[in-house]
């Protein structure tokens, strides 16, 4: 693709890195995320960041102009993108609605569900969450066991979801739902925006590694869904999450962002902790600033897709498979650099970043796991990139 940028892009580059500098809570290019006292607390500063973006329309940019987006393309997203890296901003507390729900409902709802929901997203006045994985159905997604029986005038939900980013604080949840249990797996499934406050919604946060609890456990004990919350037709409901999942692992430039980030502070961490002296150090710091730079190119690549009008296509498996991988060894370079500071915890003396760095390895071991696992990634290359052939059922049974 052609990386001169027009001047129009050139223009919304410039306008946007002069809004951050105005407006962000702290300095251009330095700042960090404060430590916050619990969850609840950094859930609040992200929405009041994130509805100050969305007043100068720089969510959702590429979303129509009648929902708050600047009906922008794929380019410009990525320009906006980029400059939060640059900027250091802060983390957008609505990513699930803003990079995930809000693409899908404009590719599948209907013009009144795009009318009560999106405007919403953007400026964080509602939070959503995705309802997909279970306890017996993470890898395999199909496999969904949760039920939505039909009722009058709508669905009776009963099951169990988990790994549920933030639904503690969610508003709205996208779930998935069997609703026809007589056909293929895959053919059954249905898509509902559930109200998370609904009667019979129950959320339980789960403790997690890093010792926060930004995961949950969802239940269901007969929520009503009317038919209005219904995303896609009835009974297509896997075809709606593959929209919602290609934009997770392929369009999605969020770990773009992070990773820029994770970098530039590597290196400054570096630098302090004079790791440059040591030779072995060295290569890995230019491993992980080349693999970075791979990371954007690929990005790039899929930009240029989208940017023509393609579909991102399964290479967005890929993409997701390099960068969960690539993470894993910048973070261990990271350890490496904090040397006998790498065990120590928030609040432990002499730690470089007082327990950050330690949080995002213990974060980031995940990463090969959410999105889809990289083994799932391995198949969907296999099979629909490098077009190999499944193995027959009969020997994988026999096995």
């Amino acid at each position: 693709m052609d990386l001169t940028p027009t001047e129009e892009e050139a223009a919304l580059r410039s306008e946007f890195r002069a809004w951050l500098r105005e407006h962000l809570p702290w300095e251009y290019g330095k700042g960090l995320p404060p430590r916050f006292d619990d969850l609840a607390e950094e859930v609040a500063f992200g929405r009041e960041w994130q509805a100050k973006l969305a007043s100068g329309r720089w969510v959702g940019v590429p979303w129509p102009e009648e929902y708050g987006g600047r009906g922008a393309g794929a380019v410009e997203h990525f320009i906006v993108t980029e400059e939060l890296a640059r900027a250091r901003a802060p983390e957008l507390v609505g990513r699930i609605g803003i990079n995930l729900v809000g693409p899908t409902l404009l590719a599948h709802g209907t013009a009144e569900q795009r009318q009560r929901w999106l405007a919403k997203i953007l400026p964080a006045q509602e939070l959503w969450c995705q309802l997909f994985s279970e306890p017996g159905a993470g890898s395999d997604l199909a496999a969904v066991t949760t039920r939505a029986v039909r009722g009058e005038g709508g669905w009776v939900v009963n099951g169990q979801k988990v790994w549920t980013s933030y639904a503690q604080f969610a508003d709205w949840g996208l779930c998935l739902a069997r609703t026809n249990p007589d056909v293929p797996k895959q053919q059954g499934i249905t898509a509902l925006a559930i109200d998370m406050r609904t009667s019979g919604v129950e959320v339980r946060p789960l403790r997690q590694i890093t010792d926060e609890t930004e995961f949950n456990e969802v239940f269901f004990a007969d929520v009503f869904v009317p038919d209005d919350q219904v995303v896609g037709p009835v009974d297509e409901g896997w075809r709606v999450a593959n929209s919602t999942l290609t934009h997770e692992r392929g369009i999605n430039p969020r770990q773009l962002v992070i990773h820029v980030q994770l970098l530039e502070e590597l290196l400054r961490l570096a630098l302090e902790q004079e790791a440059f002296d040591d030779a072995r150090l060295r290569r890995r710091l230019a491993q992980a600033a080349v693999e970075v730079r791979l990371f954007q190119l690929h990005n790039w690549r899929t930009l240029s897709r989208v940017a023509k009008g393609e579909p991102p296509g399964p290479e967005g498996s890929a993409l997701k498979l390099y960068w969960s991988e690539m993470s894993k060894r910048l973070h261990d370079t990271v350890m490496a650099v904090l040397g006998p500071a790498s065990p120590l915890w928030h609040g432990a003396h002499d730690n470089p970043g007082d327990g950050t760095w330690q949080r995002s390895w213990l974060y980031y071991q995940a990463s090969s796991i959410w999105a889809g696992t990289n083994e799932i990634q391995r198949n969907i290359l296999g099979e629909r990139v490098l077009e190999l052939p499944r193995e027959p059922k009969h020997e994988a049974k026999a096995r």
